[in-house]
């Protein structure tokens, strides 16, 4: 049911190869049809069946980034992981090109575990997901649906329905929410009458003087060798324009409150966002939940900061929870 999709041969991650990890392309559809790409990673001395983790995130990157780091030191650590390219962008499939979706994005997290599920070397019973950054809200979208998820891990989480509709700190009220929807309606028409889609652009460049410190934050990782990958929609020239209408009146986390597998949400303790995973753990029940947060660490630092990104308690709920 896949179609083919062109996919690098090259190791053109942001971050090294580890020699003790095996790694290769993959790839599998979700139910609307569209191939994703994916590398999956494994440790080379495993045998037998292991526990899987499906990687996505963050919002406009690329498995190359972040997501794949995420992915290839769990392996190191015992896990059977696939990091993978969401519909629309990257080297996944998906027409028009750069458009994102609450539904199809949270189905693409759920298509990942239809394909670990059939994986002849991932454990069907000891699956779960990792979200960063947008990707966080979705993994818990797709924990609220998909009840063969047993463990979810959400980092530096963003919910992309809330800032959509809200803006940054929620400070977009009913009037200005109403001229971006005139905003971006106007924009659907000139698409339509042009025959192609205006791009929002990525991460701001050149970076103004008097930019946010989030700002400046994104432009640290996306826009500089630290991150910069040439796919990366956030390092380059970013989603549709019209995508964010999708987003404006479909809140991804109505039932969040009912997800009874485990959740861990993970943020940085001085990261401009840590109010959504703070908000989204009050919505949690259950004592297999947990919010941790990482001193003194921003929004970025917990894409690629091996430092400071918490991978021994993340190894450890997994061991627990994938039991």
């Amino acid at each position: 049911m896949e179609q083919t999709l062109q996919l690098s041969e090259e190791w053109d991650k942001t971050f090294p190869q580890d020699k003790n990890v095996a790694h290769e392309k993959v790839v599998f559809h979700n139910r609307y049809g569209i191939s994703l790409a994916a590398d999956l990673y494994r440790p080379k001395a495993a045998k037998g069946k292991l526990p899987a983790i499906a990687v996505c995130g963050p919002f406009g990157a690329v498995k190359e980034q972040a997501s794949g780091l995420y992915a290839q030191t769990l392996a190191a650590r015992g896990f059977l992981t696939l990091a993978f390219d969401p519909s629309f962008t990257g080297e996944s499939g998906g027409e028009p090109r750069y458009v994102a979706s609450p539904d199809i994005n949270t189905e693409d997290f759920c298509a990942a575990v239809d394909f670990l599920s059939c994986y002849a070397g991932a454990d069907a019973d000891r699956i779960g997901v990792c979200g960063i950054c947008g990707w966080g809200g979705m993994a818990l979208n797709a924990a609220a649906v998909d009840t063969r998820i047993k463990a979810t891990v959400a980092s530096t989480m963003y919910d992309m329905t809330r800032v959509n509709a809200y803006g940054y700190f929620d400070q977009l009220d009913e009037d200005g929410r109403y001229e971006l929807k005139r905003s971006l309606n106007a924009q659907r028409t000139a698409d339509y009458a042009g025959g192609s889609y205006a791009r929002a652009g990525g991460v701001v460049d050149p970076l103004p003087p008097d930019a946010p410190f989030f700002v400046k934050d994104y432009y640290d990782y996306y826009k500089t060798a630290r991150g910069y990958h040439v796919r990366s929609l956030n390092s380059n020239e970013g989603w549709n324009t019209t995508s964010a209408l999708s987003f404006l009146n479909m809140p991804i986390l109505r039932f969040a409150g009912e997800i009874r597998s485990a959740v861990l949400l993970v943020h940085g303790e001085k990261a401009h966002s840590r109010y959504f995973s703070e908000d989204a753990f009050r919505m949690l029940k259950g004592e297999n939940k947990e919010l941790l947060i990482v001193p003194d660490a921003v929004h970025t630092d917990l894409y690629d900061r091996t430092d400071v990104i918490p991978f021994d308690r993340i190894e450890a709920f997994y061991r627990t929870h994938l039991k």
